[in-house]
């Protein structure tokens, strides 16, 4: 009997002994909402599910102060973080991220800058000139410099009132290569700003905003997010839009430290910037996918992908936010470009 008993015992630790990486069947999801959401979740939730057994739970965040709350109070309640560029910097340098295993996650056909210690890119947007066909035809501005052309192309113009974007755009505008924007030279930025400011009759403040002033004809040049600029144009706006010298941003995947199922998580991260998923993503909303190997799955039409911001075609004429240097002077340089503003 005691030699049973020792057996049956020790069958019952083994089985105890694999139960935690047995429970860890859901892991929450936290991101944006909106139908940036809604397209994640038929893209890469629906199909990880099906593919890891598992059940994926979904929150909504407002940015990396939301992850920096639960990190610091020891109460974290998210597996995986959507969030911007600059704030996967920002919680990167502050430590708030689990690092990433790149023995689970594969990085074929990501640019080595998209894929860190502790964050991925997860989709690319991008800030382009965008401009009133109604006005200009299809021939309208093709570069920043002819952004700030008003005899070439005279009208009203809109720009974001962020200093992140507009700083590179004020810089390209005057003749920087985009190769040689950073570090940023905010005198140089400010003043290139200066000469179009008259022009400007709204500095835009969101996403839907700039959409708003694209589709009602309330600025003729505009410049804008990508995936903006493409939702009003499908649904009728007489709008068009270049890629040429445009910024690209991106949304990064992280694991808040001190993820209950931080395993779990990485193999749901590596699925979801895997090329076969991130080929679903363009059908479902207008960024593009971070996984360049997306366009060789055969899920994306060739005469799909010259619309889209990421593909080779288009990428090639465009540049890469610096996130480090925001990181480092986002605050500062956003106070100059507030007292711009206010002259």
């Amino acid at each position: 009997m005691g030699m049973i008993s020792t057996f049956r015992a020790a069958i019952l630790l083994s089985v105890a002994a694999t139960l935690p990486a047995a429970a860890q069947t859901t892991i929450t999801f936290a991101s944006y909402g909106g139908a940036y959401q809604a397209a994640q979740r038929k893209a890469l939730l629906d199909p990880i599910e099906k593919m890891l057994n598992i059940t994926i739970k979904e929150d909504t965040l407002g940015g990396v102060a939301d992850v920096r709350a639960q990190v610091k109070a020891n109460a974290v309640k998210w597996d995986i973080a959507d969030l911007g560029g600059a704030s996967c910097a920002r919680g990167s340098a502050e430590g708030l991220f689990e690092p990433l295993d790149y023995s689970v996650i594969k990085t074929d056909g990501i640019d080595k800058a998209m894929a860190t210690k502790d964050w991925i890119g997860v989709i690319y947007y991008s800030t382009v000139i965008a401009w009133n066909t109604q006005k200009y035809g299809q021939n309208g501005p093709q570069t920043w410099a002819d952004f700030w052309d008003t005899k070439k192309f005279p009208g009203t113009r809109s720009l974001s009132r962020g200093a992140s974007e507009t700083f590179e755009i004020a810089l390209m505008a005057d003749g920087v290569p985009m190769d040689k924007l950073y570090p940023l030279d905010a005198d140089r930025a400010l003043k290139s700003l200066a000469r179009i400011k008259n022009n400007v009759v709204s500095w835009w403040a969101s996403g839907a905003q700039s959409a708003q002033l694209l589709k009602d004809g309330e600025a003729d040049i505009v410049a804008i997010w990508n995936g903006r600029a493409g939702a009003v144009i499908k649904d009728g706006a007489k709008a068009a839009i270049t890629y040429n010298q445009g910024i690209f941003n991106i949304d990064c995947l992280v694991i808040p430290k001190g993820s209950k199922n931080a395993a779990l998580a990485q193999k749901a991260i590596a699925l979801m910037v895997s090329p076969d998923l991130q080929a679903n993503i363009p059908a479902l909303i207008d960024y593009g996918p971070i996984n360049a190997k997306a366009f060789d799955t055969g899920k994306i039409t060739p005469e799909a992908a010259t619309k889209i911001n990421s593909a080779p075609v288009n990428a090639a004429k465009q540049t890469n936010m610096n996130f480090d240097f925001w990181r480092d002077n986002l605050t500062k340089l956003t106070e100059r470009m507030d007292a711009f503003l206010q002259q």
